[in-house]
């Protein structure tokens, strides 16, 4: 066994057995990234939100969701190394797992983010190679995404109340990839609360309802057309928007609906 100090994305040490033998994610795109670096014989834990891939994942322990875990399931699962992220999860969460195991704690706010991630996450399993392997593919797909030449645009997230997406996110930031213009980016937050009034008021392009983490279906769209008579208003696929693996198929479907 050899004893391994590393600093992780918000700078706090974590030290853990090398390379892990027993993996806990409680991020579904981490998790997802660990399954497409061939971590499958280690990976004893994940969220119920953890669905992809989805020919693989049910060989791990399910330990609860993203916001509330089963620590007494973590413990019998006795991780080497658990893999958190502060948007994903609460402060609450990691301290409560830091003090029997070591928790990485992910931050990713952007596509290059995403990169430093995937590469941490080699380094951190002894997966160099393959995470190179799927960066590279996913720099190579990012650059053949279709480009929007600066259409306004609302990427809406919850209802009641409206919430959007906002600076300083990993959506924003492939929003930006894809040469669309955020029009609440300059809102305060990473996720603004908004009015219809604000809708109105932004002189959108199109408008992206979201299939998660609200469910938006198609009634939803049409009465956001109503509201926005002149504006194209989408049902947009949530799981596109996740980092990770999902860019690479997140491509081909941008290049389907943007066209």
């Amino acid at each position: 066994m050899v004893l391994k100090k590393v600093t992780d994305h918000l700078g706090r040490l974590v030290e853990f057995s090398y390379p892990p033998k027993r993996i806990i994610s409680i991020v579904p795109a981490i998790t997802h990234t660990l399954y497409t670096l061939q971590l499958q014989p280690f990976i004893v834990g994940r969220t119920r939100y953890c669905i992809f891939p989805k020919e693989m994942v049910n060989k791990a322990e399910i330990v609860g969701g993203t916001k509330r875990i089963f620590l007494e399931k973590i413990r019998s699962l006795q991780p080497d190394l658990i893999f958190a992220e502060k948007e994903e999860n609460t402060k609450e969460i990691v301290e409560q797992l830091e003090k029997d195991f070591p928790v990485y704690v992910a931050e990713v706010q952007s596509v290059a983010d995403v990169y430093k991630l995937i590469n941490d996450l080699g380094e951190l399993t002894d997966r160099k190679r393959e995470a190179q392997n799927l960066r590279s593919a996913i720099e190579s797909h990012i650059q053949s995404m279709p480009n929007q030449h600066g259409k306004r645009i609302a990427y809406v997230i919850w209802k009641n109340p409206y919430m959007v997406v906002g600076k300083n996110t990993y959506i924003h930031s492939l929003l930006n990839e894809l040469g669309f213009v955020n029009a609440f980016s300059s809102f305060d937050g990473r996720y603004p609360v908004v009015a219809e009034e604000d809708f109105k008021k932004a002189q959108l392009d199109e408008l992206f309802l979201a299939t998660e983490p609200f469910p938006f279906e198609e009634e939803h769209v049409k009465a956001f057309q109503k509201m926005l008579p002149n504006v194209k208003v989408r049902l947009i696929n949530g799981e596109m928007f996740w980092y990770g693996p999902k860019m690479i198929e997140a491509v081909d479907y941008f290049q389907t609906i943007f066209k």
